[in-house]
């Protein structure tokens, strides 16, 4: 490519953010929300239908009551039973009003298996979820990184990326990422279920409170975000209260691929790493920025965690 096309590209680029800028101040503030870990996950709890159906009931009921769009990343090897287990599940998503995108079939991490291994486990996850999405009359559309890993090499991440670009993938960023599992664990002990109903979503507040800041210095305006929670019964029971901390700060609920038509999702994005980073961060570490980390959880959810293992 030609110095005077790069310029183009750049110049291009720009433009593309200035009116994404000036369409981000008439709109306001937009969040998609996008939930991982399909039928459940992050807390440990159990997989039997009865409970999981409880615990989905429970965790759509707000979604659905306020017609609010979500996507719901699904890992197809959970549970361990009955497939009709799992599309029960699927099938409550679904009409629920959601999405549903594939996060692999059984979670493996790219940093530790090989990328063979790896791939095969996406494809592995496709039939259950596209079968449920076509009697929806909907697609497989979406993939999200188990650990938000890409690859630690550049062989590898390329070598993922031209899988799912074969398969057809729109990869799912993720802008608001967060701790919400561990507080999630520690919500099924009795000894912290109180402190954690307490603490939980004004810690939440503090992560987006950071992403908005982070986003006007990386990009230059606030994006539309893309949050990341997973599905357990923390979330479950707390998500009204996380819906109305985003309403209280402005926010109105899109889709996944509505928050990704702002030009910030284009661009470059060259972190080549182990770490699960939030897309901001990626672009940050690719635009040469000094490094700047979310909030932690509290130490006494540091200290609980650590304890647990």
């Amino acid at each position: 490519m030609s110095a005077m096309a790069i310029r183009l590209r750049a110049f291009l680029f720009l433009v593309a953010l200035l009116i994404g800028a000036g369409a981000a101040a008439e709109q306001g503030r937009q969040v998609a929300i996008t939930i991982d870990d399909l039928p459940r996950g992050g807390d440990g709890g159990s997989f039997d239908p009865a409970s999981l159906r409880a615990m989905t009931e429970k965790l759509l009921r707000p979604i659905s009551n306020s017609k609010i769009p979500v996507t719901g990343f699904v890992n197809a090897g959970r549970p361990e039973g009955d497939p009709k287990d799992l599309r029960d599940i699927l099938d409550l998503w679904l009409a629920a009003g959601a999405d549903l995108g594939n996060h692999s079939y059984s979670h493996p991490d790219i940093n530790k298996v090989p990328l063979s291994e790896y791939v095969a486990d996406i494809a592995k996850g496709e039939p259950a979820i596209r079968q449920a999405l076509a009697a929806h009359g909907k697609k497989l559309e979406f993939y999200r990184h188990p650990f938000l890993h890409a690859g630690a090499t550049a062989d590898i991440k390329q070598g993922l990326q031209a899988f799912l670009d074969r398969q057809g993938y729109r990869v799912a960023p993720v802008t608001l990422d967060n701790a919400d599992y561990a507080f999630a664990k520690l919500y099924t002990k009795p000894e912290f279920r109180e402190r954690v109903r307490r603490e939980y979503v004004p810690y939440m507040e503090s992560v987006v409170i950071f992403f908005e800041q982070r986003s006007v210095e990386v990009v230059g305006y606030e994006i539309p975000q893309i949050l990341l929670i997973h599905a357990n019964q923390l979330n479950a029971d707390l998500l009204p209260e996380l819906l109305d901390m985003f309403r209280r700060r402005g926010y109105t609920f899109v889709t996944l691929a509505r928050a990704l038509e702002d030009p910030a999702y284009n661009s470059p994005e060259t972190y080549v790493g182990r770490s699960g980073l939030s897309w901001m961060h990626r672009w940050s570490t690719s635009k040469g920025m000094a490094a700047k980390a979310e909030p932690d959880p509290a130490e006494w959810v540091q200290k609980a965690i650590a304890s647990t293992r």
